[in-house]
């Protein structure tokens, strides 16, 4: 027994050690037998009594402790396996087929003139693994749901496509069309799943490595969101996400494993295939990356199937009453296995085998054949039938099923497990010859030694042709396919935005609250209010969004199973499982994925919803930008609102929240609308516009981008004659200038705006210039329309020559043109090709940093005085004006001292 001094830790391997003993005799009784059991038949055996014990403790429902890892070997018994209930010789047939074409059309794509790349070894390795799920678990459409959702592995996608050729969905045409996507445009096929590519065929894109793992759970979340809010009927979709070993690699793979388990999303069934190679060599070489991964997904609460080893270790398995071949495969690093994979049976023998007489003689009376042939789990269709049938029927937990493979399998010795397998893209004649018979294929040598090799095909009417269709005609419909079946939505008339419309009086607010205000007004519309989601990463109260949490409640599974500290307050934190907002926690990646869900739900249920996401503007684009990358890819709508923007308006948190460059990140995106409206009115005429291109007829596959600010200002109702054209396409003359002689242009927007009134009135009190000021409230869409009028011009030039928006809203506009934001200069630079006459642009280039906001404006020469420098300048330049007359504004405004300017207003998080 342990002495008392071995025994001070409370916790010893996740065990209590200090509950009270209440029945010390019992105890040394259990511990007494234990000790027998060791000395007398072995650890080995003690080892096994101790796990059938646990076993039955939870089967008693006993609270035991989780182990991290269980041995290497798989998790559901051989006696356990279900029937298998398909054709497996047929399923054989159809798998090789899918295998040849697949291999070939990569093969075929480096002819000569081409070469555009492409994989086989992933799907080499994966194929058994998708074809179980084709044949007997994904669910397609025709059922009038959303079916199944599939998150297919990128680099797996040449069998994807190879087995819609057999079922006729694609033809020859497609698959030699492989990654010619434009000059094969009525066939071209991309090279990963990109719905935007291919809308009708690919739902979720994938290759960016570890996005696909993240979107599923968001994904099977979003799946339970609607459900319980009554938006859709989502309850037969499950979520299946086929994934890499090496992709586990990348923090967004594993970093929300804790959401799904906390929520117990059993509609999610994570597909690990673990082929023990990243592209350029082995996962973990030393290690064991099915064991590791095991720990991390038990250890956050997933229900764990590892399917390792296929049917032909089942009799070496039953023979080993001493645990030394279990033993021997717990030991054996990875980089090992790699290496059995490329080698013959008789070195397995030798040197997995051979080390123990115990082990040397469980395969005495098997071949070098037959022990080469000793195959990896994820291989087997009836192994891999079992571990989905387990992860659907489970219940409470999401699932992961980590299956052995083989990357590069059936593909010959130069594919195998090679560390180089993943560049590998072309099969010479010796290749295909082999990789003909080991599919059994009845293609002639003659036609794979002259020209590109062919694509098999056995014949519409064939068996296994049929079998397939059947098979799909049972899971309801073809998959993947992606399907718009959601209607336009009805969106409320112009008396919703009357309000924001009219300016804020004499209360100053921010443009954020102002977004808020429109918000609240939105959800309480009969048509569309239900359908909106907000989103935001534990920041609702900063950006003044705690109104809400009374009527629209937090989303959560569980309800609110707690008193809430502030109940008493008007504003308390309310959670339900009915909530309709979407409190994320500190992730904003976890926020784009259920922005991402949410947004493409139109596509993937049928069913539009309307995702409202709210972040700290620094880290919104910079943070999660190949998120929003993704979200164009997939198709996604919504609204993405970059609160706290621009570099000087939230200086006292320093240089990390200091936005000065989301707007020209968010320009590289060609799916993002983006906008930096300066007040009330002109946000409420962009996210009308934005609903109507986004939900109403003939909707756009676009999302919008809103930089809001949290300093309070007062918002002027808008203008009479207001330019509704002009604020949507990206600029409008907000207020000409009323007195002075020498004329001048102001661009300005956001928070801007303010700045550049402030130096109109100045520069025509003080210098008699008058100056006209323009809000411009998208230089991204003015860039936008004047590249497509270039691209137009140089195709066509024989037809009437189309002027930008931007050049013909300034054409009549006398003087000098000073663009001004709090964003780096590059972001009014876009423009500066098309703005006729002198222009010149001011900005916050550089860090941000912490101090007050007038001094951040004086110290990146953006504050009004700034500003008349800025104009004077460009004046001196034309001649307009003397050049002493720019030192005389530099002294009279000490724009060189930091410490001389107004401070400016204070706070206004929201």
């Amino acid at each position: 027994m342990a002495s008392g001094s071995d025994r001070n830790p409370i916790i010893i391997g996740g065990l209590p050690s200090q509950v009270p003993d209440f029945d010390p005799e019992e105890t040394q009784e259990w511990l007494d037998s234990l000790d027998a059991a060791v000395d007398e038949r072995g650890r080995e055996r003690a080892r096994y009594l101790m796990l059938r014990l646990i076993e039955r403790a939870r089967e008693k429902r006993v609270a035991v402790p989780e182990m991290r890892s269980t041995d290497y070997v798989n998790t559901i018994a051989t006696k356990d396996e279900p029937f298998f209930p398909g054709n497996e010789e047929i399923e054989r047939k159809v798998l090789n087929a899918t295998r040849w074409n697949a291999a070939v059309m990569v093969s075929r794509a480096q002819r000569p003139g081409i070469g555009v790349g492409g994989h086989i070894a992933t799907f080499a390795s994966s194929a058994s693994l998708y074809d179980v799920g084709f044949n007997h678990f994904f669910r397609g459409k025709d059922g009038g749901d959303g079916g199944d959702q599939i998150f297919f592995q990128g680099h797996a996608s040449p069998g994807i496509y190879a087995r819609a050729f057999l079922l006729d969905r694609l033809s020859e045409q497609h698959l030699d069309a492989f990654r010619q996507e434009k000059s094969k445009a009525s066939h071209g096929l991309s090279s990963y799943p990109h719905p935007r590519s291919m809308p009708d065929f690919w739902e979720f894109p994938t290759v960016s490595m570890g996005l696909g793992p993240l979107g599923a759970i968001y994904q099977a979340r979003m799946n339970r969101y609607m459900e319980a809010r009554g938006i859709a009927d989502t309850s037969q979709s499950h979520v299946w996400a086929f994934l890499g070993d090496g992709e586990m690699d990348e923090p967004e793979s594993l970093g929300q494993l804790s959401l799904a388990a906390r929520e117990g999303l059993d509609n999610l069934t994570f597909v690990v295939n673990c082929n023990l190679q990243r592209l350029d060599g082995p996962v973990r070489g030393n290690g064991k990356i099915i064991q590791e991964l095991e720990s991390q997904f038990r250890g956050a609460g997933w229900n764990v199937i590892k399917l390792v080893w296929d049917r032909t270790w089942d009799p070496l398995l039953a023979q080993d009453r001493d645990g030394i071949l279990v033993n021997k495969l717990n030991t054996t690093p990875d980089g090992q296995f790699q290496t059995y994979a490329t080698e013959t049976g008789a070195y397995i023998r030798e040197h997995f085998f051979g080390e123990d007489q115990r082990l040397r003689k469980m395969v005495e009376g098997m071949t070098d054949d037959q022990i080469l042939h000793l195959g990896r789990g994820g291989h087997d269709h009836r192994k891999i039938y079992a571990a989905y049938a387990a992860a659907k029927a489970h219940k409470g937990q999401p699932t992961v099923i980590l299956a052995q493979t083989v990357k590069g399998w059936t593909l010959g010795p130069n594919f195998e497990g090679r560390n180089a397998t993943h560049q590998m893209k072309k099969l010479t004649v010796d290749d295909l010859k082999r990789f003909r018979d080991r599919l059994h294929l009845p293609i002639p040598d003659k036609e794979l030694e002259s020209g590109l090799p062919p694509y098999y095909h056995p014949g519409r009417e064939s068996e296994e042709i049929q079998y397939m269709h059947d098979r799909r005609k049972a899971l309801g419909g073809y998959v993947p396919t992606r399907l718009v079946r959601a209607k336009p939505l009805q969106l409320p008339d112009d008396k919703t935005y009357a309000s924001l419309k009219k300016g804020s009086g004499q209360q100053q607010i921010a443009t954020t609250m102002a977004f808020v205000r429109l918000l609240k007004d939105l959800m309480r519309d009969k048509e569309i209010g239900k359908r909106f989601v907000p989103i935001a990463p534990d920041e609702y109260r900063t950006f003044g969004m705690d109104s809400l949490f009374p009527s629209a409640k937090i989303y959560s599974p569980l309800g609110q199973t707690y008193e809430s500290v502030d109940r008493e307050l008007l504003l308390a934190y309310k959670e339900a499982p009915t909530g309709q907002m979407l409190h994320d926690g500190i992730s904003e990646a976890g926020c784009t994925a259920s922005l991402i869900a949410a947004g493409s739900a139109y596509a993937t249920h049928g069913e539009p919803l309307i995702p409202v996401y709210v972040f700290y503007s620094m880290f919104g684009f910079q943070r999660t930008g190949d998120q929003f990358w993704q979200m164009a890819d997939q198709l996604a709508r919504g609204f993405v609102l970059g609160a706290t923007a621009g570099r000087t308006t939230l200086t006292g948190e320093g240089l990390q929240h200091a936005d000065g460059h989301s707007q020209l990140l968010a320009s590289t995106n060609p799916a993002v609308v983006a906008y930096d409206p300066a007040f009330g009115f002109e946000i409420a005429y962009i996210v009308q516009d934005g609903l109507r291109r986004m939900y109403g007829e003939n909707s756009e596959d676009v999302f919008y981008y809103l930089t809001v600010y949290n300093e309070p200002i007062r918002h002027p109702a808008e203008p009479a004659d207001v330019d509704r054209e002009g604020i949507l396409k990206g600029l409008y003359r907000f207020k000409e200038g009323e007195k002075g002689a020498i004329p001048a242009q102001i661009l300005a927007s956001g928070v801007a705006v303010p700045w550049a009134l402030d130096a109109q009135r100045i520069l025509a009190d003080e210098w008699d210039v008058k100056a006209d000021v323009w809000s411009a409230t998208s230089w991204n869409e003015l860039r936008r329309d004047a590249v497509e009028a270039e691209e137009h011009n140089l195709l066509h030039p024989e037809e009437e020559q189309r002027v930008p928006y931007v050049t013909r809203k300034l054409a009549n506009a006398e003087g000098p043109k000073v663009a001004v934001s709090d964003w780096m200069r590059a972001v009014p630079d876009q423009i500066a090709r098309w703005v006729p006459g002198t222009y010149q642009s001011l900005g916050a280039d550089g860090f941000g940093f912490a101090d007050t906001r007038g001094a951040a404006r004086r110290f990146f020469h953006i504050d009004a005085q700034s500003i008349v420098l800025g104009v004077l300048t460009e004046l001196a330049r034309e001649g307009r004006i003397d050049r002493s007359v720019l030192k005389q504004a530099i002294d009279r405004y000490q724009l060189l001292d930091v410490s001389a300017a107004d401070p400016g207003p204070a706070g206004g998080d929201a």
